[in-house]
């Protein structure tokens, strides 16, 4: 953690009166470019952006994996604190089987699921391809919901 996002965390801890020891579950950029983690940054400030999904079986088997009460630091494309978001919560859906209702909350595009699939799809396959697997639209997904607790 970079002295920043340390400072921007701490002073989060004392402002919600938590525990010194607390530590964030999470500290990451969304997307896969720099203007990809600005751009969704920017949706998560403004409130337009509430939820994300991400492939549950590409986790490493130590790697933390989402669970509602998490805080998380949001860093936009320079690495920089951008919010602090809570997970409200998170269900394991497969890719086919993801709700409209979800793909709005993610707040990208024009919100609808066609959108939400057209852009999740690439991302996903490049993901899988990453670790020679490859992508198949029942794969599970963690749907997580959050809301913004510092921006």
């Amino acid at each position: 953690m970079t002295s920043e996002v340390e400072q921007y965390w701490q002073t989060f801890i004392k402002e919600q009166n938590l525990s010194p020891e607390r530590q964030p579950a999470e500290i990451y950029s969304f997307g896969n470019t720099v203007q990809m983690a600005n751009e969704l940054a920017v949706l998560v400030i403004s409130g337009q952006k509430k939820a994300t999904t991400s492939a549950i079986d590409l986790y490493e088997p130590n790697e933390h994996v989402p669970q509602a009460g998490d805080y998380n630091i949001i860093l936009d494309g320079q690495g920089k604190p951008a919010a602090i978001t809570k997970t409200m919560s998170c269900k394991i859906i497969a890719y086919n089987k993801v709700s409209a209702d979800h793909a709005y909350l993610e707040g990208e595009g024009d919100r609808t699921l066609d959108y939400w699939r057209a852009v999740h799809e690439p991302f996903f396959t490049a993901e899988y391809a990453e670790l020679n697997r490859t992508f198949e639209p029942t794969i599970p997904c963690l749907c997580e919901q959050f809301m913004v607790v510092k921006s």
